[in-house]
C-alpha cells in the first residue's frame, strides 16, 4: 500500500514522536481549571510536578504523576490557545 511522505495523515502526525514529526511541536499544554468548590479559575501547566492548589478555597485541584498532571475528581479544564 503506497504511503505519502510529504502530506502525512493528523492521526499519524498525533502517534509520532514529538520530534519526529513533520513539524516539531510538544506534547504539552497550558490548562484552564475550574475549582469544583469556588468556580475560581487557575492556570496549570499539563505536566505540573508540584500540586496546585485554589487560590480561592485552598483546594487541591492537581497532583503530579509521573508525566501529566491528575486532576482532581469534579474539576472541568479546557486547553488555552495561542
Amino acid at each position: 500500500m503506497p504511503k505519502d511522505l510529504l502530506y502525512p495523515s493528523a492521526a499519524e502526525q498525533k502517534n509520532c514522536h514529538k520530534l519526529k514529526r513533520l513539524i516539531q511541536s510538544p506534547n504539552s499544554y497550558f490548562m484552564d481549571v475550574k475549582c469544583p468548590g469556588c468556580f475560581h479559575i487557575t492556570t496549570v501547566f499539563s505536566n505540573a510536578q508540584t500540586v496546585v492548589l485554589c487560590t480561592g478555597c485552598s483546594m487541591m485541584l492537581t497532583q503530579p504523576t509521573g508525566g501529566k498532571c491528575r486532576l482532581t475528581e469534579g474539576c472541568a479544564y479546557r486547553r488555552k490557545v495561542d
